[in-house]
């Protein structure tokens, strides 16, 4: 498996564990009844705070990921002195065209998702739903086009892209 693929599911997995986070702290509060009266200013500050905490997961994710891709590599070439390390590794982590296509192909994706919720949250508004529930369709809609995104990529890696 490639170092591509191999970091799109690093941050799938980052991604995925975020929105089931997020989920699951929007279904506790409905659950008990805690975000019955909360205002748009909660809803902004809390989403704020997910963001944080989810950027720094992320980052934290892909640090841990290239370090245990550096060592896999170091270990596989043995007493292999630095500098044809440093070439090994770096020759590993190469983006081409092909990668880059695939990567515009699939920011295609969550943004078409993003913009689908956007709208659907408008509807929501427009049929007079609470301003809160139009935030969290907004927000969500982003969480998920993230994650179809890096489901494009592995998709489009599988099955190749055309140039065109």
């Amino acid at each position: 498996m490639s170092y591509q693929k191999k970091r799109v599911i690093v941050s799938l997995v980052s991604g995925s564990l975020f929105i089931l986070a997020y989920c699951t702290f929007l279904a506790s509060g409905l659950a008990s009844g805690a975000f019955v009266d909360k205002d748009l200013q909660f809803w902004a500050q809390t989403m704020l705070q997910f963001v944080g905490v989810g950027a720094v997961a992320s980052i934290a994710a892909q640090i841990v990921f290239h370090f245990a891709y550096s060592a896999a590599i170091a270990a596989e070439m043995g007493k292999t002195k630095g500098e044809a390390l440093d070439k090994a590794i770096k020759a590993s982590m190469v983006e081409d065209e092909m990668d880059k296509l695939i990567g515009l192909k699939s920011s295609r994706i969550a943004f078409v998702f993003a913009g689908f919720g956007f709208v659907a949250a408008l509807f929501a508004l427009a049929l007079d739903a609470a301003p809160p529930l139009m935030l969290n369709i907004v927000f969500v809609s982003f969480l998920l086009g993230a994650v179809l995104e890096g489901i494009g990529h592995l998709y489009f890696y599988k099955k190749g892209v055309r140039n065109g």
